[in-house]
């Protein structure tokens, strides 16, 4: 099969999913997902909460993890990395990494993420993740309607046009009141700095602590226009 007609089929796939699984619940989603994919699936986590691996596990127990390591993140997020991987020994944990080290790029650039988020984050987030998604046929994520307006419409299965897959938002209709309803139920491991006030924890220096009633991803880049790093928007 020629790399046009594997991208077909995963387009239909994805088209037949996404109205198959318009009011499907997170758990059918997953199983939908596991039995199509298989071991060509992929969990991304940015390890703020053990949720959405928590959900897969209970499908797959050996599913891989997509982990971002951008080299800027909270010594708690690292934290929280070993403390999901302790607590789910079967699965597998990719840790994605961009091509040149933190120190490498600040000598050629300097802080990329003071003068240029932007592209900060293209190498430090979309490449490593485009490079690691090549391997796999479609990947889970966490995106909810309620993170902000630009995910207010998302879809629980859609074709991910920009890396080539299917991509799975099971708990894309999930209210917050739902969400930490499920981490109180099960006891979900969940990152120290959501209860310090950074509701939407992303890299140490472009995520600030966010005022008790303010918008949750207020913090994530403060006092600049962006909104988005670029992996799902």
């Amino acid at each position: 099969m020629t790399a046009t007609d594997t991208r077909e089929r995963l387009k239909a796939l994805a088209e037949q999913g996404a109205s198959e699984l318009a009011e499907a619940t997170a758990e059918e989603a997953l199983r939908w997902a596991v039995e199509e994919f298989g071991e060509r699936l992929i969990v991304a986590s940015n390890m703020q909460d053990a949720v959405l691996i928590d959900l897969a596990a209970k499908v797959k127990p050996d599913v891989d993890v997509l982990f971002l390591e951008t080299g800027y993140h909270f010594a708690e997020t690292i934290g929280t990395r070993d403390a999901i991987a302790s607590t789910y020994p079967r699965i597998r944990i990719v840790n994605a990494e961009a091509e040149q080290s933190v120190a490498d790029q600040e000598a050629e650039f300097g802080l990329l993420y003071q003068t240029q988020p932007d592209k900060c984050c293209h190498l430090r987030k979309v490449v490593p993740l485009q490079r690691t998604l090549a391997g796999y046929d479609a990947w889970v994520t966490g995106v909810r309607r309620t993170d902000a307006p630009t995910r207010a419409n998302t879809p629980i299965v859609q074709w991910d046009s920009r890396n080539g897959l299917v991509k799975i938002n099971p708990i894309a209709p999930w209210t917050d009141e739902q969400f930490n309803a499920y981490i109180a139920e099960h006891g979900i491991v969940e990152n120290p700095l959501v209860t310090a006030g950074y509701p939407s924890i992303g890299c140490q220096p472009c995520t600030a602590r966010v005022a008790a009633g303010d918008d949750p991803r207020s913090g994530r880049w403060a006092g600049s226009a962006k909104t988005e790093c670029g992996l799902h928007a």
